[in-house]
């Protein structure tokens, strides 16, 4: 085997008090596609910033290209040929796509300034390279989140980095870009680049990756081939279970919930048109029923949800909860009226970052909190404790950040927010993007609970496995527009594509 380009010895990291690595160590070596797997809490994301300098270890070393490494941060690490495309997409929204592409060196001309025709020129084709075909002039934060993540992609493979590590990087993609990213990183096996693949996705480490490292709380429990071993052995390994006891019981252990027919219609929203996002959508959901909002990326389904919250004002139409309608309908009115809604991009509109675990689940039940101007402290730490038990979220205490949990935790915290606001309505938008399979299968046995309990859930997701397993009834979506509905025994992948694919011949043939 060739010598190592990445080099992770024996490192150790601890934050208040809590241990998330102990003694991990990693080789990567040039022309090596190496996994690095676990649940969420594992580990992963802490090793990945020692790696990059956002940590400095508190045992161990990182040595690169043979001689020691202490970065100081992402930005020099990547001036040393170490590139990082990150889960939580980290493109300057109102920049623009060729502005993302080159940030930090910009083209420039003779007299010091920015070169924007060469920038714009040269953004073209190393997109084009990547089979990207968008406006580079146009600002990022207007793309859908599938096209942000292949321009974080092509940003971090553009700058002749050694080094490349993905985390979770086809969490926001649609087959085919997915097809195309996995294409990119067979292409930077060919050229001697190291990559470090993080994923929750399997399919793709048996697909792609040479080698796999486990990590279970903070320890490296397996690094082995990947031609080696078996996706049951993996589970088995990342959940520190035995593998019959997997192959017999699954990842979860919760008790699926069994639900009865629904009850009344607790959602009613009708005509929702947004020009040129949505056209005459309408959506109903009962109490106890589970809805799934289907289709490919671009389709509608997160423009439906926020149009249901009333996050943007809309052309046309009108939400009704058990009956009722605001004359004004936004967030605050749809909260008052009993919806919830934990957002796709939970970094970006979800979490407070800086602020506490604690904090941030009580964050919208603050006014129902306050007696005569005053917060009870009392009561918050009821309801956090509720929650956090309830949710198994993993922390060390409720006082800790909770931008330092990990994904799957992080999005039991928004879940808890929201709960805690005893909605008659939840919408979850991908709920289960990026987190490990552990945490999913909680979520999504959390999902069945709260129907079960009475509460009316609209759920999108990309994956058609989880709606599918998920789902009641199902609403096809496609350029904004409802074009299939599927009911009990319909609800399967296959009539989900067929819908699609049928509303694409009958558009094809207008």
């Amino acid at each position: 085997m060739t010598v190592p380009v990445l080099d992770v010895r024996a490192v150790s990291k601890q934050f208040a008090g809590a241990r998330a690595l102990a003694d991990v160590s990693l080789e990567l070596h040039p022309g090596e596609v190496h996994a690095l797997i676990g649940e969420n809490g594992a580990g992963k994301s802490t090793l990945i910033k020692l790696v990059t300098g956002v940590y400095r270890p508190d045992g161990g070393e990182v040595r690169y290209l043979g001689e020691p490494a202490a970065f100081n941060g992402p930005r020099e690490a990547q001036a040393a040929g170490i590139s990082t495309i990150y889960q939580e997409i980290n493109l300057v929204p109102m920049r623009s796509v060729a502005g993302n592409l080159y940030l930090g060196r910009e083209p420039v001309n003779r007299l010091g300034l920015v070169d924007f025709r060469r920038m714009h020129r040269d953004a073209r084709q190393v997109l084009l390279r990547y089979g990207i075909t968008v406006d580079v002039r146009r600002r990022a934060g207007e793309l859908g989140l599938g096209v942000q993540q292949m321009i974080a992609l092509a940003r971090a493979i553009s700058t002749d980095a050694r080094v490349v590590i993905m985390d979770e990087p086809t969490s926001s993609l649609e087959p085919r870009e997915v097809d195309l990213l996995l294409d990119v990183v067979a292409l930077l096996r060919r050229q001697n680049v190291a990559v470090l693949y993080v994923t929750h996705k399997l399919d793709e480490v048996f697909r792609i990756c040479d080698r796999v490292t486990v990590l279970r709380d903070g320890h490296r429990v397996h690094t082995g081939p990947v031609a080696g071993t078996t996706r049951l052995r993996l589970v088995a390994t990342m959940l520190g279970r035995d593998v019959d006891e997997v192959r017999r019981h699954g990842a979860t252990t919760f008790t699926d919930v069994q639900r009865d027919a629904t009850g009344p219609r607790v959602l009613q929203a009708e005509g929702l048109t947004r020009r040129p996002l949505l056209d005459d959508v309408h959506v109903d959901v009962h109490a106890g029923e589970v809805v799934g909002l289907a289709g490919l990326l671009g389709s509608g389904r997160t423009e439906t949800a926020e149009a249901i919250f009333g996050a943007h004002p809309l052309d046309a139409g009108s939400v009704r909860v058990d009956g009722a309608s605001a004359r004004h309908w936004n967030p605050a009115a749809a909260i008052r009226s009993g919806i919830g809604m934990v957002p796709e991009d939970r970094a970006a509109e979800g979490i407070v970052g800086e602020l506490s675990v604690r904090d941030n689940i009580v964050l919208a039940a603050l006014p129902r909190l306050t007696t005569a101007g005053l917060l009870s402290r009392t009561r918050q730490d009821e309801i956090v404790a509720t929650f956090v038990r309830r949710l198994r979220i993993k922390m060390s205490s409720p006082d800790q950040k909770v931008r330092e949990l990990s994904g799957g935790n992080q999005q039991k915290v928004l879940l808890a927010r929201m709960l805690c606001l005893s909605p008659k309505v939840l919408i979850l938008d991908e709920p289960t993007r990026g987190i490990d399979v552990g945490a999913k299968a909680e979520i999504q046995a959390l999902i069945d609970e709260l129907a079960g309990l009475g509460l009316g859930v609209l759920l999108i997701s990309s994956e058609l496995e989880e709606i599918v397993e998920g789902a009641d009834r199902v609403l096809v979506m496609r350029d904004g527009a409802v074009v299939g509905t599927l009911r009990g025994d319909e609800v399967g992948e296959d009539n989900i594509m067929h819908a699609i694919a049928q509303a694409s011949q009958d558009e094809g043939g207008a």
